[in-house]
């Protein structure tokens, strides 16, 4: 019959392209999400509805109706991270997965469970609400931390996982944290280069522009056409400099260091950048804008998070919409992977 799966906190439909990516037999049943502006990109993307409503009004009678066999989703991840205070299930924004935590063990029809969430969830008492809920329900459980990069994907995304399914336990042990795929040939091959997921011709409106050259330059994460890695890509991207993601140079690493040399030279020689003159600035410009330093583009981020090709946003969707809704959601690949295991059955 095939696999009915419930997409909750849906977002863009990472999920929903996960699935797609795991080849499975079976349709989404039913997406969820309370952010209007994400639910009008699964629409266009996927041609499908997205209800768009709190999943705290979501009930057992609601699940049963639909028949759901398989339980996809990413809740919140601002509970357990430092910009969000790490305030846990005392965080209003955790009250989602604390109605879940209560739902899932009267809902028979789940068969097969994922949830992603950010590295450190880990660590918190949502997580063990949600383990408790697991075991209540009979669920056999497994957890993993993993990044794209060990999937040949040229991105560093560490997230925390949990695959949980009814049907007989997994082939691998539980009672740790997974840092790796157990037995999967895909951990051993080589990641690809940035270069792959360049677009061509790449409009100047990407440019880094000069007064971030100017001032933060020195504190952001550049990457160079034949690296095989860039930084986790945040929701503040392009926003906020330090932390958020990487940016791209045409350059050789060898080229921009000598350019990044000449640059630190003219700072000794002008200690004093403030009152120093208007010719040393400009020059000092001049050789930063030589790098030629960009953002990546909101479809090579999309690549990065392994979205298919077809995978596109509403025409009226702003550029800093798009890094917003990327930065909140998951890695294609990773999760359709993990999808396959969960299902797996034992050799």
């Amino acid at each position: 019959m095939g696999f009915r799966v419930l997409e909750l906190f849906s977002g863009i439909g990472g999920m929903h392209y996960a699935f797609k990516y795991a080849q499975l037999d079976g349709n989404i049943v039913a997406a969820m999400d309370v952010n209007t502006v994400a639910n009008a990109v699964y629409n266009f993307a996927l041609n499908c509805h997205v209800k768009t409503r709190n999943i705290q009004s979501l009930s057992e009678k609601e699940v049963s109706k639909l028949g759901a066999t398989m339980l996809l989703m990413s809740p919140p991840c601002q509970p357990h991270t430092r910009q969000g205070l790490q305030r846990d299930t005392e965080d209003k924004r955790s009250d989602a997965l604390t109605h879940l935590c209560t739902l899932i063990p009267q809902c028979e029809t789940l068969q097969y469970i994922l949830m992603e969430n950010v590295k450190g969830f880990e660590c918190s008492q949502a997580r063990n609400q949600f383990v408790e809920a697991l075991e209540k329900a009979g669920f056999y459980w497994r957890e993993f931390i993993l990044t794209p990069t060990q999937f040949n994907v040229p991105n560093t995304r560490y997230r925390y996982y949990c695959i949980a399914r009814k049907t007989e336990d997994f082939a691998f042990a539980g009672g740790k944290i997974w840092e790796e795929m157990p037995e999967s040939p895909s951990t051993e091959q080589s990641v690809s280069q940035i270069s792959a997921i360049l677009e061509d011709n790449v409009s100047c409106e990407y440019l880094v522009p000069d007064d971030v050259l100017t001032k933060r330059v020195l504190v952001m994460d550049i990457i160079h056409p034949t690296q095989n890695r860039s930084m986790c890509f945040t929701k503040g991207y392009t926003h906020y400099t330090e932390g958020t993601g990487s940016a791209f140079t045409p350059l050789s690493k060898e080229e921009s260091h000598r350019i990044f040399e000449l640059v630190k030279e003219m700072d000794n020689n002008n200690q004093d950048t403030s009152s120093s003159s208007e010719d040393v600035r400009q020059r000092r410009l001049d050789l930063l804008r030589q790098i030629k330093l960009r953002y990546f583009t909101p479809r090579e981020v999309a690549r990065l998070m392994s979205f298919p090709e077809e995978f596109a946003f509403p025409p009226e969707t702003t550029n800093r919409q798009k890094y917003r809704l990327l930065g909140n959601s998951i890695n294609v690949k990773v999760v359709g992977e993990l999808i396959k295991l969960l299902i797996a059955t034992k050799q």
